[in-house]
């Protein structure tokens, strides 16, 4: 198993919990657990995860709901591995029903738990659009280009990352480090590099919509405002 995948690990018994972490973390994939149906719908909606590994049996929120809640108010699509002791038909029917999107039936082999995970993580991408749109600006992964209501904004390479990143978690504000960690990585560049590009790509926003698109958020990070016109 090559691939590395990020994985919330939501299940209240601690025994198979940590056989669980203990084998996909000794593949090198990231794993975050949580104990209960409240504390794993938090981090699921908090945390950006390739695959979330779900109990049905869980002490505080039946896995049921919390499976529901997850699929009704994540941002992302994440995909959900249900685990079982309930092989009825019924059981596994009531789960695809709440936005399951794989079932597993305890005991299982972890390599088939991994090789699951993986095939779901694999899922999103394949049917990702290149396109994203919010309101009347669009951007194009496949083309790498930028449009407010079909005029063509030049942007540059960083400037198209920056603006894919913002557009992707609109309308909600990104930190300043989550860009720079989302952009340059473990490399990132001087202190001043950030805000160069931002004000380069405020400026070409600007002067293709009219308006102002791209704000700085004080002691939080940038957001973009006003794409939808109702928001002017």
């Amino acid at each position: 198993m090559a691939t590395s995948v990020s994985v919330l690990l939501i299940e209240d018994n601690l025994a198979i919990a940590r056989q669980i972490v203990d084998f996909l973390e000794g593949h090198g994939w990231l794993v975050d657990f949580a104990a209960t149906g409240k504390q794993g719908v938090q981090q699921a909606l908090n945390g950006q995860f390739d695959v979330i590994i779900l109990d049905l049996n869980l002490p505080d929120i039946d896995g049921l709901e919390v499976c529901k809640r997850i699929k009704a108010e994540a941002t992302k699509v994440v995909p959900v591995l249900m685990l079982t002791a309930r092989d009825a038909f019924t059981d596994k029917a009531k789960g695809f029903g709440q936005g399951a999107d794989d079932y597993l039936t305890k005991p299982f082999d972890l390599r088939e738990l991994a090789l699951r995970c993986e095939a779901l993580a694999r899922r999103p991408q394949l049917h990702t659009d290149t396109t994203v749109t919010q309101g009347s600006l669009a951007m194009d992964t496949r083309a790498m280009t930028v449009n407010w209501q079909n005029t063509v904004i030049p942007v540059t390479g960083i400037g198209f990352k920056i603006l894919h990143k913002l557009l992707c978690d609109y309308p909600y504000p990104v930190s300043r480090s989550d860009l720079i960690s989302h952009i340059w990585a473990d490399d990132p560049p001087e202190s001043n590099a950030l805000k160069s590009h931002m004000y380069t790509l405020r400026k070409a926003l600007e002067q293709a919509s009219g308006r102002a698109l791209l704000h700085t958020i004080s002691n939080v990070g940038y957001q973009l405002k006003g794409l939808n016109d109702n928001e002017v």
